[in-house]
């Protein structure tokens, strides 16, 4: 790094991913004068990015990348490329010539959740407690204004979770707000107070198991980090509960106090309960339809939630061929063809359905 000359107009760009294993010696003041930190593109940046890549792949009339990208949030641009290959192969398998979508939307689940087990053998009884396990989240959701847009519920197993309720940011989040977190809780623990309204409390079962652990982890921030809870004060006990960096430093936390914040993280927690509870006991024949409308497609978005819940049709399924139950990713989304021996004289390709 030394022996340059000012005059000689030499500059040296250098760039890493692994800043840690760096030399301490090149991060001298001298050696690199400026250093510039590139984070993971943000919602605009990765709409901009998907929009570079979609260009190499035919995409059909359906497709917004926006959305695609509000439900990416932490992608970098290595992961949005995989995830535009990811959903060419998907339209590739099933004969398409161009990616709907259905097959981003595939694509970015597979990515971030793991691919889908339809193979996994669930009984009747399963499927229908998953489904109005579901329909607790989206109605929840749907119902409390501080919570994400509900954006699509589905009972496909994936990864390690039997159903999930997809909800996707108008733009990345940079903060929380303490009713935000509330009512975050509350859609949270929806799933259970669901299975106790259709089941009783004898018949709840360990699916809320990953909600609980979820509602825990935030009411445990917003009263030990975030200085949310009156009782507690703005004190942030949670260095003393985890350690800073191995060392608290000798701060430790009374008996009485941590029963005073374990209180309060039930409150928190309880309260979500009930307020969830209360919407869906409000809102008991939307709950079912939603259910059992969740039986009949397994996977809605959230136009379809709605017309579900207000006990409309859906249209477009004829027409798509597809049928209640058939397992289909939409009954709205363009659908799936097979791939057929096309004749060489025409040399037509098929078009995208509008």
């Amino acid at each position: 790094m030394d022996g340059f000359e000012a005059n000689e107009g030499v500059i040296i760009v250098a760039a890493t991913n692994r800043k840690d294993v760096l030399d301490p010696a090149l991060l001298r003041p001298g050696r690199f004068d400026r250093q510039i930190h590139v984070p993971n593109p943000d919602i605009k940046g990765r709409e901009k990015i998907l929009t570079v890549h979609a260009r190499k792949v035919p995409v059909g009339p359906d497709v917004d990348l926006r959305i695609i990208a509000r439900g990416c949030p932490g992608f970098s641009g290595a992961d949005l490329m995989n995830l535009v290959n990811e959903a060419a192969l998907m339209a590739a398998r099933v004969g398409r010539r161009f990616v709907t979508m259905d097959d981003f939307e595939n694509a970015k689940d597979k990515v971030m959740m793991g691919a889908q087990r339809r193979s996994m053998v669930l009984t009747q009884d399963q499927k229908e407690k998953t489904a109005y396990h579901e329909a607790g989240h989206a109605i929840v959701g749907m119902n409390l204004p501080k919570c994400d847009p509900v954006y699509k519920a589905t009972i496909i197993p994936r990864g390690g979770a039997l159903g999930m309720v997809v909800s996707l940011p108008e733009m990345d989040r940079l903060n929380m707000h303490k009713d935000e977190g509330k009512q975050k809780i509350a859609m949270t623990m929806a799933g259970k107070a669901a299975e106790i309204i259709k089941y009783g409390a004898e018949g709840v079962s360990s699916g809320p198991a990953g909600d609980i652990q979820q509602a825990s982890s935030l009411a445990r921030a917003m009263v030990m980090r975030w200085g949310m809870s009156d009782l507690i004060g703005n004190i942030d006990y949670a260095e003393a509960h985890e350690g800073y960096q191995g060392n608290t430093g000798g701060f430790s936390v009374s008996a009485e106090t941590k029963t005073l914040i374990e209180s309060e993280v039930k409150r928190l927690i309880d309260d979500g309960y009930e307020t969830a509870y209360k919407i869906l006991t409000e809102q008991s024949e939307q709950f079912e339809r939603l259910a059992r409308g969740l039986l009949e497609y397994e996977t809605l978005t959230g136009d379809e939630i709605r017309k579900v819940m207000a006990g409309e049709p859906l249209g477009g399924d004829n027409d798509s061929g597809s049928t209640p139950g058939d397992g289909g990713a939409s009954v709205i989304a363009i659908p799936k063809t097979k791939p057929k021996a096309a004749k060489p004289e025409t040399g037509l390709e098929r078009e995208p359905l509008a």
